[in-house]
């Protein structure tokens, strides 16, 4: 008795989904006079406007921040030395992306950074005159306003990194000690 209850209900769902349904067609009309399509479109630009600034980054200056752009551009800047000795203009402004990175990443004072800006400027003014003595003498302010040195390495010392996080994973300064 239950079963041909269920059958019988099984037939009637699937009699009544075939069956023919009133169709009304949909309005293809907005309802809408052109002041109010005008404010809606002028509604929605303003969002889309005022999207992107929700994107910008907030600046986080942390030690673990300052510490990987002190160490990563600051030995790509280092590394420089031997360039700006016999004054090889390209090899220098090949990296100018260092500078400014180590600029706006290893220098939280606001006047240190003003003064490395100075002196990045100073740089780049001495390589598009190609005066090799002016090249010399700012990037040797560069360097000692900036405290920077070439980071030398211990190989016998042991490991030189802990994590892939740490700035010097991928560096000179990050070599491992295998016996």
């Amino acid at each position: 008795m239950k079963i041909s209850a269920a059958i019988a209900l099984t037939f009637a769902a699937s009699a009544s989904a075939f069956a023919p349904s009133s169709v009304e067609r949909a309005s293809t009309s907005l309802n809408m006079d052109r002041r109010a399509a005008a404010t809606q479109i002028a509604t929605g630009a303003a969002v889309l406007a005022g999207l992107p600034q929700l994107a910008l980054a907030d600046g986080a200056v942390s030690t673990a921040t300052i510490q990987r752009a002190r160490g990563i551009y600051g030995q790509r800047i280092a590394a420089l030395d031997s360039a700006v000795a016999s004054g090889d203009f390209g090899a220098v402004a090949a990296e100018k992306n260092a500078f400014i990175l180590f600029n706006s990443g290893g220098i939280t004072d606001k006047a240190k950074k003003a003064k490395a800006v100075a002196d990045t400027n100073a740089i780049f003014a001495a390589i598009r005159a190609k005066d090799a003595g002016a090249l010399k003498s700012a990037y040797a302010t560069y360097k000692a306003d900036n405290d920077i040195a070439a980071l030398v390495v211990d190989l016998s010392s042991g490991q030189g990194y802990f994590t892939d996080s740490d700035w010097k994973s991928r560096t000179n300064a990050g070599t491992i000690y295998v016996r």
